[in-house]
């Protein structure tokens, strides 16, 4: 009988971290996300699994640590809160254009700056746009629950493996934060020599299909090659949108209205839904799991089915407009959000639909 166990969303990371044979952590304390590293210090990794775990000086230091971990092909990780995930982009940038795997975890704090420690989504665009200089995408998750935290380790990891790309869980301090149970899965060993030698091969030769170099770089060696490697990369993150989409729905077969929310906002749509259903408004929830690749598929076909959809955010509005680039203008699309660390809700977001859509 699996084991379940109460727990933060931020110690689901740190121990789901140990259970699926992650390498090495390298990280810097800031809230909301400060119990990864903590919980990880508590559990010892590197007495059982044989797991690094390493306070770097500075999150620019981490991430750093983290890209030379990945050059070795080992499972290695990092977590921070919006600054520190700001200062780590120049690493993420070159980490994609050395196409190496790794897993980032961005537990949302309200900004710009320093901000609040309190609460929220506005690194949308930051990490779902690339986050760093240069044309990519890093693969996003969006967790909604303390076992998504648990459970996108592992994915998170076989998706990075599998593209050789940075993998950014993208959590709001709501989630973080959040005590809930959650079932541990199976224990998985760190892999062997063998397994790993296979998993990655650049890290024994630096050789990989389209680069005959002894050695892991971003930098473009010849001429031509930037413009056809990022083409290269264009082509993957095509592949990335066809093979990768994930996202859940809820009450939207007949769904004359819809929602659009991801994270600790879905939660709260789906009590807001609950309510207008029990008002007979038809109304229905899609959350997105994977924020790249963005859902645009099924959102412009129930773009067709519905009157309007809102897109409801701890934000400003940023996913709003991925929503309606989906929509292409086939209904009207508004927006709700909070700012600062405030917490829509259930009835705040029903107040502001039925303004949006002109009920009562």
């Amino acid at each position: 009988m699996a084991e379940k166990i109460l727990m933060k969303g931020n110690e689901a990371i740190a121990i789901s971290a140990i259970r699926n044979g992650a390498d090495g952590y390298f990280g810097y304390p800031i809230t909301p996300q400060s119990e990864v590293m903590e919980t990880l210090m508590k559990e010892k990794p590197w007495e059982t699994t044989g797991m690094v775990v390493l306070q770097a000086e500075s999150e620019t230091s981490s991430i750093n640590m983290v890209y030379g971990g990945a050059c070795t092909g080992k499972k290695v990780m990092t977590s921070s809160s919006s600054p520190g995930i700001s200062l780590m982009c120049e690493g993420l940038s070159y980490l994609a254009g050395s196409e190496l795997p790794c897993l980032i975890v961005n537990v949302m704090r309200g900004g710009p700056g320093l901000g609040t420690i309190q609460p929220s989504q506005s690194d949308y665009n930051q990490c779902v746009k690339g986050g760093g200089h240069g044309d990519y995408h890093s693969i996003v998750l969006a967790p909604a629950s303390a076992q998504d935290m648990y459970d996108f380790v592992d994915w998170g990891f076989d998706l990075a493996f599998k593209w050789r790309t940075p993998v950014i869980i993208l959590a709001d301090g709501i989630i973080g934060q959040m005590m809930e149970k959650v079932e541990l899965r199976e224990m998985k060993p760190r892999r062997t020599k063998e397994e790993l030698i296979a998993a990655a091969p650049w890290a024994t030769t630096g050789k990989t299909p389209d680069r005959d170099y002894n050695f892991i770089t971003s930098l473009a060696l010849e001429s031509d090659f930037q413009e056809a490697f990022n083409l290269k990369l264009k082509d993957k993150y095509q592949k990335i949108e066809q093979e990768e989409v994930k996202y859940s729905e809820y009450m939207t077969e007949d769904a004359e209205y819809l929602f659009v929310a991801f994270g600790c906002s879905s939660r709260i749509c789906e009590a807001t839904v609950d309510e207008l259903r029990a008002q007979g408004i038809k109304v229905g929830l899609l959350r997105p799991i994977t924020l790249f690749p963005f859902p645009t598929g099924r959102i412009a076909e129930l773009s067709k089915q519905v009157k309007s959809m809102m897109s409801i955010e701890l934000n400003m509005g940023q996913m709003v407009e991925d929503v309606r680039l989906a929509c292409n203008g086939a209904c009207p699309v508004g927006f709700y959000g909070r700012l600062g660390g405030n917490i829509y809700t259930p009835n705040e977001i029903e107040e502001a639909f039925k303004k949006f859509n002109n009920l009562k």
